[in-house]
């Protein structure tokens, strides 16, 4: 990622066509379901969709950090890998929190992904 003050190269349309879809596929899943559910719900329907929807993606993705020329494991994991250029965060909350705001942007720091949704759905019924 580029340092304060550098510009990036615009994203490919093919990336941002496929962030419509994942957008629009998760309005969907949360349309359907409805809130109130655990995160892992959503995610497994919501990998339903996407798959159905022909994208490619990869689930629970493992994100070394790498130190001294090698790979630690923290414990990190990307919801959902989409693409393998879009990185998916859910979250079951009411309100977005600057610690999931934080927890995004780390994985795309780490993984060296440009671009990054958080997707909520509202806990409370």
């Amino acid at each position: 990622m580029p340092n304060a003050g550098q510009t990036f190269e615009p994203l490919s349309e093919e990336i941002e066509n496929t962030a419509r879809v994942v957008v629009d596929a998760a309005m969907k899943v949360h349309r359907t379901l409805g809130p109130g559910l655990l995160e892992s719900v959503y995610e497994a329907c919501l990998c339903r969709e996407l798959q159905m929807r022909g994208i490619d993606f990869r689930r629970q993705v493992a994100v070394p950090v790498k130190y001294a020329g090698e790979s630690v494991e923290c414990g990190f994991r990307i919801d959902i890998l989409v693409a393998e250029s879009i990185v998916l965060e859910l979250k079951a909350v009411e309100h977005v929190l600057p610690i999931h705001e934080a927890q995004l942007l780390t994985y795309m720091k780490l993984s060296r992904h440009r671009l990054g949704l958080l997707s909520t759905s509202i806990r409370h019924c």
